[in-house]
This record gives C-alpha cells, sequence and structure tokens, in this order.
C-alpha cells in the first residue's frame, strides 16, 4: 500500500491526501507590527496552484500549512517525511496531524476503524 489512504490534517481542518505531498519545508513568517514571527512547517502539493487578474495569469505551487510554532522546529521536515515513509511501509489508512507544543512538533495518526463492527458508507 502505498499513501493514497493516508490523509494529513492541515491546520485549517482541511485533509490533504499524502500521495500528492511534493514536498516538505519549514520557514518563518515576517514579523508584523504587534506580532511577532512564526515558523510554519508547510507542504507542497504535486499541483499547480493559479490566480488571475486583467493583467495576467500566475502559475504556482499550491501550499499547505500543517503547524505553527513560535521558535524554529527542529527537524520538523525530516520527521514528517520519515513518519509518511513509515506509514507506507505499513498497510494503513487514516489521519496523520501535527501537534505544535512550543518549538516541538510531533505527529499523531489515528487510524480509520476498518473493522468489522465500523459503519459502511
Amino acid at each position: 500500500m502505498g499513501l493514497e489512504n493516508i490523509w494529513v490534517a492541515t491546520i485549517t481542518g482541511g485533509l490533504v491526501r499524502a500521495d500528492y505531498i511534493a514536498g516538505i519545508e519549514s520557514h518563518q513568517t515576517p514579523a508584523l507590527t504587534g506580532k511577532p514571527s512564526r515558523w510554519l512547517l508547510d507542504i507542497t502539493l504535486a499541483v499547480p496552484a493559479g490566480s488571475g487578474s486583467g493583467d495576467g495569469w500566475e502559475i504556482s505551487q499550491l501550499h499547505r500549512t500543517l503547524a505553527q510554532t513560535d521558535g524554529y522546529p527542529a527537524r520538523a521536515a525530516e520527521e514528517l517525511a520519515r513518519t509518511l515513509d513509515g506509514l507506507r511501509r505499513r498497510d494503513t489508512a487514516g489521519v496523520l496531524r501535527a501537534v505544535a507544543r512550543h518549538e516541538i512538533l510531533r505527529f499523531e495518526f489515528f487510524p480509520f476503524d476498518l473493522g468489522e463492527d465500523s459503519a459502511e458508507p
């Protein structure tokens, strides 16, 4: 089984199918007046996103934020890649969430209940 049955939760409550992830990065937002900068853990999807105006059409990569922290989330991108690889190797399906505690990010996996008692869709 690949990653098509693994869903990754975004910070806004959406879900992204893990096999569409093309990149993982953490970056710092700029500080704004009255607001400190934050660190974001983002995924880049393997689909382009476009927007347009009267001046033309612009295509860029589609990013989704998974978590936000006050400090640098050391090794978060590598840990997410490692976690996804581990889930790919298991015959499982479910939702992966990033949980932020200060600068520490950890990943929690919630498998779908595939037992006989689960409701039919």
